[in-house]
């Protein structure tokens, strides 16, 4: 049987591929197990500055989690396990210090939805398309609704979760879930672009920025500017930073030390 998880590093940037389209890449314990480890273990890579998630085929991104395999578990404690893994998967993103970007090659349903929404940017083919649609098997989508709220406003998200229907490529770029809805033959190119304009940054300071980013997005305004202000002094204290504004003043590319 061939990995279910794929991972390629190149000029700085790692590749993390869900190889499982007969099953539409669904996420079977193993797998959120196996994202897990590999975003922790990229995460400390001094060789990666940026991560893009896809998966194979051009069919689904991911279509939530294997309902097969969940239906095969070893009862409601075992499942309970399983979803408690989805969740440090997430946590594992979050935590993360290298930007992640989702290209979105297909159909990016439930967790498979989560999974795009909970990286930094994604970009979308316009086959592409995004839901919750849990609540047409009697489920609804608790585990990834942390991420909806971060993401997605109120009435929106509401109707999505509710109705179970489904966004278009279009769609979803209107209301901010991807960046950018591409045909299918310039997805690589526009994920390519960002992927190597990120890659160009010092990765102490994308860390350091998007480190700050989360860990103040649900303190309150007087906490995340007292916060800030504390993040931007060690900021401007890196070797980088120094590194950047003498490049600047010499009128030159700047060195990156990763410090």
């Amino acid at each position: 049987m061939s990995e279910e998880i794929l991972t390629e590093i190149e000029d700085g940037i790692a590749t993390i591929t869900i190889n499982r389209p007969n099953r539409r890449n669904a996420l079977s314990g193993a797998v959120v197990s196996g994202l897990t480890e590999r975003f922790r273990a990229l995460s400390d890579n001094d060789d990666v500055t940026v991560i893009v998630l896809t998966g194979a085929g051009d069919k689904a991104f991911c279509a939530g989690g294997d309902l097969m395999d969940q239906q095969m578990g070893g009862g409601a404690l075992a499942m309970h396990e399983d979803r408690g893994g989805f969740a440090e998967m997430l946590l594992a993103m979050n935590e993360c210090t290298k930007p992640l970007i989702a290209r979105v090659n297909g159909h990016a349903l439930g967790g498979g939805f989560g999974l795009a929404l909970n990286c930094d940017i994604a970009v979308g083919s316009t086959n592409a398309s995004f839901g919750t649609p849990e609540i047409k098997v009697g489920l609804f989508p608790m585990m990834i609704m942390a991420v909806i709220q971060r993401n997605i406003g109120r009435k929106k998200a509401m109707e999505m979760m509710l109705t179970g229907k489904r966004l278009s490529a279009q769609e979803a770029e209107e209301y901010g879930i991807i960046n950018y809805a591409v045909e299918p033959d310039e997805l690589d190119v526009k994920v390519g672009e960002l992927a190597e304009r990120i890659a160009g940054f010092s990765p102490a300071i994308l860390k350091l920025g998007r480190r700050a980013f989360y860990k103040t997005q649900d303190m309150g305004f007087e906490q995340a500017l007292r916060m800030l202000h504390n993040e931007l002094t060690i900021n401007t204290l890196t070797e980088d930073a120094a590194e950047g504004i003498m490049a600047f003043i010499g009128k030159r590319d700047p060195e990156w030390k990763g410090q």
